[in-house]
């Protein structure tokens, strides 16, 4: 084991416990003779995580599932989407302060960056395109910013699974190693992903930015640009794991996409849902956080309710208001960066739990007792 155990290579985990989670990626099974089975005793079922074992020596019924060893933020079995999310909010609150300390700084840094495209459009003729030319100026510092967030807080959840608290700047110097490969990473996901999409919808917006404009062709182009959103989506979650399998077991750029391929196989839509359900609940966060503020706004004449922008296309907001929103992101980011984030490392750490077994290095990395360690042949619960 190293500084961070439980975090081995691909091929050092244990084999899986029951045949049906075969490490991502073994090698496929090769047919020979047939070892007579070998029974193990059955360590008695404490109960389960939704209520205590039913009386008279039955066990657990068929629609509960066994609570499993729990040294940090998550139990250390499958997990479903509830406890991912969970997992994640419980990691944020308790670790407050490295959390927030780190997710801070990268907020101010992105709001500023936000703040100053704007002030600088604001002397411009941008029109309907302000936001995304706003979010097109700003896509590297959003880049560089999502790399440093993933590294540092994928070092705080390693050591937050196993109960031991982590500092910023232990975070720091943990992953700063890794730091230029991540950012290299980041940047290919997104070419793969983004650019797809973005290179899908170009002829269109050129061509809607020519000025005489046919109605079926510029149909026909936006189509186009539709059919290349299903590819982005698929090569996002395809390499969504990516980030914590760089950092976690050290290895290559190439080689965490490869073994991000293989930990989404199978599981695809699954990761896909609980993504999106992640980010949905960031988005009610951030607007609930930014309404109030954005009402203040119109209350003290910052900004006019029913025109936002002069008829010669220049943007008509004062700074005022932009400051205003400014402070509400940055309080949203705040937030919604560290959740992403450990969301995403657990997705991670609950895909190896049911391909190689990693909870049993886990559950000894923790040093938890043997019974707990190895929790051989305990049942799924259905449905996951």
């Amino acid at each position: 084991m190293t500084d961070t155990p439980g975090w081995a290579s691909p091929g050092s985990s244990e084999p899986s416990r029951d045949g049906a989670r075969p490490p991502a990626d073994a090698p496929a099974a090769v047919p020979g003779p047939s070892a007579p089975p070998q029974t193990t005793p059955q360590a008695p079922v404490r109960g389960s995580q939704y209520g205590p074992a039913r009386p008279g020596g039955r066990g657990p019924s068929a629609w509960s599932a066994p609570r499993g060893p729990r040294p940090g933020v998550i139990p250390l079995r499958p997990l479903g989407i509830g406890e991912l999310l969970d997992g994640a909010v419980t990691t944020v609150r308790r670790y407050w302060r490295t959390v927030l300390t780190l997710s801070l700084g990268f907020a101010v840094l992105q709001q500023a960056g936000v703040v100053a495209v704007e002030l600088a459009l604001a002397k411009g003729k941008t029109g309907d395109n302000t936001q995304f030319t706003t979010t097109f100026a700003t896509l590297p510092l959003t880049l560089l910013l999502g790399a440093l967030a993933a590294a540092l807080l994928t070092v705080v959840v390693s050591r937050a699974v196993l109960g031991r608290p982590v500092t910023a700047g232990e975070a720091w110097r943990e992953a700063r190693p890794r730091l230029l490969q991540l950012l290299g990473l980041t940047t290919l996901t997104a070419l793969l992903s983004a650019g797809v999409m973005l290179l899908g919808f170009t002829p269109w917006y050129l061509y809607d930015r020519g000025g005489s404009v046919s109605f079926g062709t510029a149909a026909l182009l936006f189509l186009v640009g539709l059919m290349t959103l299903p590819v982005g989506f698929w090569l996002w979650i395809r390499f969504s794991l990516a980030a914590p399998a760089l950092m976690l077991e050290k290895q290559g750029v190439l080689t965490a996409l490869s073994r991000s391929r293989r930990l989404v196989g199978g599981a695809w839509w699954r990761v896909l849902g609980i993504s999106m359900v992640a980010r949905l609940f960031a988005l009610v966060a951030t607007m609930v956080i930014a309404m109030p503020f954005r009402i203040l706004g119109f209350l003290l004449g910052f900004a006019d309710l029913n025109r936002q922008a002069s008829f010669d296309g220049t943007l008509n907001e004062s700074t005022a208001m932009l400051i205003t929103d400014a402070v509400a992101g940055l309080l949203a980011s705040t937030l919604t960066i560290p959740f992403l984030a450990v969301v995403g490392v657990l997705v991670y750490i609950d895909q190896r739990i049911r391909r190689e077994a990693l909870d049993i290095e886990l559950a000894r990395a923790a040093a938890l007792p043997e019974q707990d360690a190895a929790p051989a042949d305990r049942p799924a619960p259905a449905g996951r």
